[in-house]
């Protein structure tokens, strides 16, 4: 045997090797393979469909298929969706509890298990496993354990915005901002931009933390108007703020005048006068009442 020809048999050898290993690492365990994408963008309001494709051997066309999404991984992960596929059937049935807000988007028996959620939110963000199981004498399950990274984005929202403080410390303007990416807030004055605004550490509101920020703006003055304006790679939002000032204090009391006085003394003669008036008639008519009775 020449040099040459063990060459080229060592080299066919090694392809051949190469390929089986490429093809039982790309199709998963006993002819399944799953497709998913590594990360998904949506926006807030909007729905979004995140991809989901497998193949399995030919002879699970005919089993029932049980279709699972959930939404991260291990104890804490949560079941978004879930479906039976029956053999013959046009749909995925999900189960009777299912929320609305999620679907699927393809059909299992062609192999795709893309889900669509409905009006996409912040709280929305995360990472994404579908799942499928074919029901029947061995029982099969494949996952794929990368998943789908979500990402919804949202443009700047003002939430609120407010004036806190007075007195000697002086009035502070806060203004409170939504958004995915995290808003860039400033405030505009009389003069235009201000340079004293100061970013507050970011909110910490359940799940949506990530997503709110606030800014303030110290030693803003009665009688003028500030803007707040926030701004992100989507858009931009702004309010307007117009401080008011404060009431005066209400005058203190002093001593009445002497007319009032003169008035409060008269209205107290008549008061006794006609308290006395009564209690004479109270009296005497108690006495003519005892009499007729005793009559």
């Amino acid at each position: 045997m020449d040099a040459p020809w063990v060459g080229r048999f060592l080299v066919l050898l090694l392809a051949a090797a190469a390929g089986f290993s490429a093809a039982a690492g790309g199709s998963g365990d006993d002819g399944w393979s799953m497709e998913v994408q590594a990360e998904v963008r949506g926006m807030d309001g909007y729905p979004v469909v995140l991809p989901c494709t497998f193949s399995h051997p030919q002879h699970s066309q005919h089993s029932l298929l049980q279709v699972m999404w959930r939404l991260g991984h291990g104890s804490a992960a949560a079941v978004l969706y879930r479906c039976t596929s029956r053999p013959g059937a046009a749909a995925c049935e999900p189960d009777p509890q299912q929320d609305q807000r999620y679907r699927l988007e393809g059909n299992p028996r062609e192999h795709d298990l893309s889900l669509r959620i409905n009006g996409a939110t912040l709280q929305d963000n995360g990472r994404y496993y579908c799942r499928v199981e074919v029901q029947g004498r061995e029982h099969v399950s494949f996952e794929n354990k990368m998943g789908t990274r979500l990402r919804v984005e949202a443009p700047p929202k003002i939430l609120a915005v407010s004036v806190e403080g007075g007195g000697p410390a002086g009035f502070t303007a806060v203004c409170q901002v939504q958004g995915s990416p995290l808003p860039d807030i400033q405030w505009l004055g009389p003069d235009n931009l201000l340079e004293g605004s100061s970013p507050a550490p970011p909110l910490v509101l359940g799940s949506t933390g990530r997503y709110r920020t606030v800014s303030q703006l110290r030693d803003v003055q009665p009688g003028q108007r500030y803007i707040c304006s926030a701004s992100n790679p989507l858009g931009r939002e702004q309010a307007a703020l117009f401080v008011l000032r404060p009431r005066p204090p209400p005058p203190a009391a002093g001593p009445p005048p002497p007319l009032l006085l003169l008035l409060a003394a008269t209205l107290g003669t008549k008061l006794v006068l006609l308290v006395g008036v009564g209690a004479w008639m109270v009296q005497g008519g108690a006495l003519w009442g005892v009499g007729c009775w005793r009559k």
